[in-house]
C-alpha cells in the first residue's frame, strides 16, 4: 500500500542533499541487518542536524512517520551513549515529537510497541522503572477533589494500625483524609466490636465512654487523642500478655469459710459478682468489688455441685439429687426439677435448651420454655460410670465419665455420634467449643481432641494428681487440680505438632492449700475455687513488676466421695 511521502529531514545520498523519504510501514523494515536494511547513523562529525543515509536499495518511496522514531531509536547503543547530550540528537528527537503527537493514539501505540521490540533486555529494565511511578494513581488524594471524601475514607479505614500509620505519612492530603474521616477512632471501635480483651480494656480503662456514638450532651475528643490513645492500648495489651508469661498479678482472697463449710464446688463470675455453690449446701453471692456476701440463697438439702446463671435466672445442681432455678435478683427458688436418682454432678444450658448428668450415668436433655415451665426432652444412655461433666453447642452434646470415654451426641437428635478414647483413667472435666474439645482426667493429663474425626491431637502432662477443672480461650488453656495447683498452657503451641512438650506450660500458679475444684478465666484475671474454702482472683491486669505467685502451699486430707466420681 503506498501513501504520500513525508519529508522529514535533509539528508546526504550519494554526496547529494535531498528529502529522506521512508516507507509507510514499519515492519517492511529489516530488522536482521540484510542488504535492504535502511541504516541510519549520525556521522561523528555532524554539527548540523543532517543525517548520512546508508542504503543499497530504497524500496518504496512512499514513507510514514513512525519509521522516523523507529530509525532514531535504532541506532546503534554505543554511538546513541557516545552522542546523547549532542545537539543533533536534541533537533532529532524534537522532531520526532513532532509527527508521533500528529499520529493517532493507535498509530503512537503501534510505534511504541515497534520500538520496544528493538531495544535490549538493559533498555527494556530502564523503560519498565521509568513506567511504573506512571502507572501509579494517588486515588486517595483525587477522590476527595471529585467531592467523594467518604469513599476516599472508607477505603482507609480497613487499614489495621501500622498500616494506618504508615499511610498518614504519604502526603499531607492523606493525612488530612485521616483526620476528617477520624479514622484512629474507627479502628478503635472496629477492634473493640470483634475483639474481647479490647472491649474489656474499654471498660475498663475508661476510654469506652468515647467510642461510638455520643450521647445527648456529651462531646468526644478530637482526632488526636484516639491517635495518641492507640499505642497507648497497644502498650497496655503487651504488659497484660507479659504478665501472663510471667505470672505476675495481684492477688484477691475471698474467705468463704462457715461452721459448716468444707470446700467451695464450683463458681461463675461478672464485673459485678460472683456466684459460689458451696458444701454446706448454699448458694453466695459476692460482690465483686467488695470481696463481701451479700445475698445466700438457701433450699438445697445437700451441697451444690455445679450452678450456672444468666441476666435472669440460677440454675444449680445438687448431691440431693435434684436440679434448682432461682431468680437472679431476688433470689428466690422459681422452679425445682426431680429426674436424676443420685448426685446431678454438672449442667449447662443456652438458648433454651439445658443439659444435666448425675452420678445415675444418665444424661437429660431439657427444654426452657420459661424459669417455671422445663420440660424432659430425652434421657442419653450409654456411660458406664457416673457422667462427671457435660457441655453442648447447637451441633454437639459431649459428655465425659468415670469410664474412662467421652460420648459425643447430636444436639438436633439426641443420637449417639461416637466415643473419644485415650485416658487411662476416669475423666473429671472438660470444655467443648467449635471443633475442639479439652479433658482433664484422674490419670493426671489433659488431652485435646478433634471432635469430628475423634482423633487426639495433644497430651499436656505436668498436674501431679487428678485435673479437676479446666477452660479454654483462643490462646490459653488454663487446668487447676487435686495438686492445688493452676496451670497456664499455650494453647495454639499445643494444637502445633511440632512445638516440643516441654515449651507448653507458660506458668504454674501456687497458692491454694488445698484441691482446686472449680475455675473459669477471661483476658484479664482467673477466678478459682477450693477445697480451702477461698475464691482466689488472680488479676493480671492491676500489679506491679514484683507481684507473683508464693511459695506452693501443702495439699489438705481427702475430699468427700459425692464430689466426684471416678
Amino acid at each position: 500500500m503506498e501513501t504520500e511521502p513525508i519529508i522529514t529531514n535533509n539528508a546526504v545520498i550519494d554526496g547529494v542533499e535531498s528529502p529522506i523519504l521512508m516507507m509507510h510501514d514499519p515492519r517492511s523494515l529489516s530488522i536482521d541487518g540484510n542488504s535492504n536494511d535502511m541504516i541510519i547513523s549520525r556521522d561523528d562529525d555532524e554539527l548540523q542536524g543532517t543525517t548520512k543515509l546508508t542504503s543499497p536499495s530504497i524500496h518504496n518511496a512512499n514513507t510514514n512517520p513512525h519509521t522516523i522514531l523507529n530509525n532514531c531509536g535504532s541506532g546503534g547503543n554505543e554511538e546513541r551513549k557516545k552522542k546523547e547530550s549532542s545537539a543533533s540528537y536534541t533537533f532529532e528527537r524534537e522532531q520526532c515529537i513532532k509527527y508521533f503527537e500528529k499520529w493517532s493514539e493507535q498509530d503512537q501505540l503501534e510505534f511504541t510497541e515497534y520500538l520496544l521490540s528493538r531495544m535490549c533486555h538493559y533498555q527494556h529494565g530502564h523503560i519498565d522503572a521509568f513506567l511504573k511511578p506512571m502507572l501509579q494513581r494517588d486515588f486517595i488524594s483525587l477522590l476527595p477533589k471529585k467531592g467523594l471524601d467518604h469513599v476516599a475514607e472508607k477505603i482507609l479505614s480497613y487499614l489495621d494500625g501500622k498500616s494506618l500509620k504508615e499511610a498518614e505519612l504519604v502526603c499531607k492530603e492523606w493525612q488530612r483524609v485521616v483526620a476528617d474521616g477520624v479514622l484512629w477512632k474507627k479502628l478503635i471501635e472496629r477492634k473493640v466490636r470483634t475483639d474481647p480483651l479490647w472491649k474489656g480494656l474499654s471498660e475498663r480503662r475508661g476510654w469506652g465512654m468515647y467510642l461510638f456514638k455520643p450521647r445527648p450532651g456529651e462531646q468526644h475528643p478530637g482526632h488526636s487523642y484516639y491517635r495518641k490513645l492507640y499505642p497507648k492500648i497497644l502498650q497496655d495489651i503487651c504488659t497484660i500478655e507479659a504478665n501472663w508469661r510471667m505470672g505476675r498479678h495481684n492477688l484477691q482472697r475471698i474467705n468463704c469459710r462457715s461452721e459448716n463449710s468444707k470446700g467451695v464446688y464450683c463458681l461463675q463470675y461478672d464485673d459485678q459478682k460472683i456466684v459460689s455453690g458451696l458444701r454446706d449446701n448454699t448458694i453466695k453471692i459476692w460482690d465483686r468489688n467488695l470481696l463481701q456476701c451479700y445475698k445466700v440463697l438457701t433450699g438445697h438439702t445437700g451441697s451444690v455441685l455445679c450452678l450456672q446463671y444468666d441476666d435472669k435466672v440460677i440454675i444449680s445442681g445438687s448431691s440431693d439429687s435434684t436440679v434448682r432455678v432461682w431468680d437472679v435478683e431476688t433470689g428466690e427458688m422459681t422452679n425445682t426439677l426431680i429426674h436424676h436418682c443420685e448426685a446431678v454432678l454438672h449442667l449447662r444450658f443456652c438458648n433454651g435448651m439445658m443439659v444435666t448428668c448425675s452420678k445415675d450415668r444418665s444424661i437429660a436433655v431439657w427444654d426452657m420454655v420459661s424459669p417455671t415451665e422445663i420440660n424432659l426432652r430425652r434421657v442419653l444412655v450409654g456411660h458406664r460410670a457416673a457422667v462427671n461433666v457435660v457441655d453442648f453447642d447447637e451441633k454437639y452434646i459431649v459428655s465425659a465419665s468415670g469410664d474412662r470415654t467421652i460420648k459425643v451426641w447430636s444436639t438436633s437428635t439426641c443420637e449417639f455420634v461416637r466415643t473419644l478414647n485415650g485416658h487411662k483413667r476416669g475423666i473429671a472435666c472438660l470444655q467443648y467449643r467449635d471443633r475442639l474439645v479439652v479433658s482433664g482426667s484422674s490419670d493426671n493429663t489433659i488431652r485435646l481432641w478433634d471432635i469430628e474425626c475423634g482423633a487426639c491431637l495433644r497430651t499436656l502432662e505436668g498436674h501431679d494428681e487428678l485435673v479437676r477443672c479446666i477452660r479454654f480461650d483462643n490462646k490459653r488453656i488454663v487446668s487447676g487440680a487435686y495438686d492445688g495447683k493452676i496451670k497456664v498452657w499455650n494453647l495454639q503451641a499445643a494444637l502445633d505438632p511440632r512445638a516440643p512438650s516441654g515449651t507448653l506450660c507458660l506458668r504454674t500458679l501456687v497458692e491454694h492449700t488445698g484441691r482446686v475444684f472449680r475455675l473459669q478465666f477471661d483476658e484479664f484475671q482467673i477466678v478459682s475455687s477450693s477445697h480451702d474454702d477461698t475464691i482466689l482472683i488472680w488479676d493480671f491486669l492491676n500489679c506491679s513488676p514484683t507481684d507473683g505467685a508464693i511459695a506452693p502451699g501443702t495439699a489438705v486430707g481427702p475430699i468427700a466421695e459425692e464430689e466426684l466420681h471416678q
